[in-house]
């Protein structure tokens, strides 16, 4: 994460734990391997070392939109569950629903970041909910903010791929209206 600058562009220190993604097909997000849009398309398992009785905030997050030369709507927010008891994410609260990676034809690779924070106990949030069918309110989030607002300290788990255009894209710009 150092290596790949997301210490410091979206947070302050690398995460203690490796946070465990995998897409359909097995396919396993690794450190900063590169992934296609085709095979991010679909919500992914997330496993972290959880305490039980504790809820958890589960984001992913992409620094480098539009592009990581000029990344004018930092950060870009792909998902974002809060609530979750354990690592049971489909019972935690989704306040913004999963959107794959969609970076704009000819931008280069992005860094699509995951990270888990501990809460320090379940809490009402104030953002608004947002579907996977539009982009609006996705930009210039930053999950350090985030997490400052409401009292999360470092993420305790983390994981990141990177990803650059492919044909599936188109798809994904469509869902949102664009």
């Amino acid at each position: 994460m150092e290596k790949e600058k997301i210490v410091p562009d979206v947070i302050d220190k690398v995460p203690v734990n490796i946070l465990g993604v995998t897409y359909s097909n097995n396919v396993q997000v690794n450190g900063g391997n590169e992934l296609t849009p085709t095979k991010v398309k679909n919500m992914p398992s997330v496993k972290w070392n959880a305490d039980e009785g504790s809820y958890y905030v589960l984001v992913m997050t992409d620094p480098d939109a539009p592009s990581r030369t000029s990344p004018k709507f930092r950060e870009w927010h792909h998902w974002l569950v809060a609530n979750i008891p354990g690592n049971n994410v489909e019972d935690g609260e989704t306040l913004s629903e999963y959107i794959g990676a969609a970076p704009p034809k000819g931008s280069g690779l992005h860094r699509y970041v995951l990270l888990v924070y501990k809460q320090p106990e379940k809490l009402s949030f104030t953002e608004a909910k947002l579907t996977n069918t539009s982009g609006n309110g996705r930009g210039k989030f930053s999950i350090r903010n985030f997490a400052k607002k409401y009292k999360l300290g470092d993420p305790i788990a983390g994981n990141f791929f990177q990803a650059q255009w492919d044909t599936y894209v188109p798809t994904i710009y469509k869902q949102l209206g664009s």
